[in-house]
């Protein structure tokens, strides 16, 4: 009998620890199938942030380096110089890139870094609590903003896809959505793209990845969908935000 699905090559036998409608579990596999596919998982290093995805080296047949909170790109700038011929891959959340880590994703993708940065974007701190995010939506309510983001107090969320998109060296940025199958085979598809980039050398690879928090967010796995889709999405446009050949790459 033809086996016609399995496990990839580069996921460990190991149940996932995320709770029920993450997204998390959804995009490792992703990124497995994709280094699978382009025969990279022996070159393979992963580096896993501080947060829901922390044991994220529990579940990939690779090698992996822990990060502390916010930085794994300046952790990954290390690495791929030390060994320009590994493939280095930063995975963080919002509040691990988008908060600690702010100046260390802005400086290496302004270096066009020669990694892959995949970005899990879903509006607030997940493995802490659900506290306000720097991608958390005006009117958004949290643990720590209860009647919702007001933007004269904390701001507007910040649009990270967008804000790397404005520097000169990176070589290719997509935002994509976890909400149906048509935007799974994107996020696939763009996961793929930016390792196999990175393997030809060409630059720091970006991608956005809008996910869902059903706990966090207080609802069940299909509201945390339809909220995706009516909300979140119109605030977080996908596409791709950067496709330029030519970047400049540190090897």
């Amino acid at each position: 009998m033809q086996k016609v699905f399995e496990r990839p090559k580069s996921l460990n036998d190991r149940p996932f620890h995320y709770c029920p409608g993450c997204g998390h579990g959804i995009v490792h596999r992703m990124i497995a199938e994709a280094l699978d596919e382009l025969g990279l998982q022996e070159r393979t290093v992963l580096i896993s942030p501080v947060g829901c995805s922390v044991f994220a080296y529990w579940y990939f047949e690779t090698d992996n380096v822990q990060a502390a909170h916010g930085r794994a790109p300046a952790v990954g700038t290390g690495l791929k110089r030390a060994n320009p011929d590994s493939i280095v891959i930063s995975y963080q959340g919002d509040g691990d890139l988008a908060s600690s880590g702010t100046a260390e994703i802005i400086h290496a993708a302004a270096r066009g870094e020669n990694f892959t940065v995949i970005f899990i974007n879903n509006a607030i701190y997940g493995m802490t609590g659900g506290q306000m995010a720097p991608t958390t939506l005006v009117g958004q309510a949290t643990s720590t903003s209860p009647y919702g983001r007001d933007p004269k107090f904390a701001g507007h969320p910040i649009h990270v896809s967008e804000m790397l998109a404005s520097l000169k060296a990176p070589r290719y940025i997509e935002r994509t959505s976890l909400n149906n199958v048509a935007n799974l085979t994107r996020t696939k598809r763009a996961i793929k793209k930016a390792l196999d980039l990175q393997n030809k050398g060409e630059g720091f690879t970006f991608v956005e990845v809008l996910a869902p928090c059903p706990t966090n967010w207080g609802v069940d796995p299909g509201e945390a969908i339809d909220w995706m889709e009516s909300t979140m999405m119109p605030e977080y446009p996908l596409g791709v935000f950067r496709d330029v050949k030519g970047a400049e790459v540190k090897s």
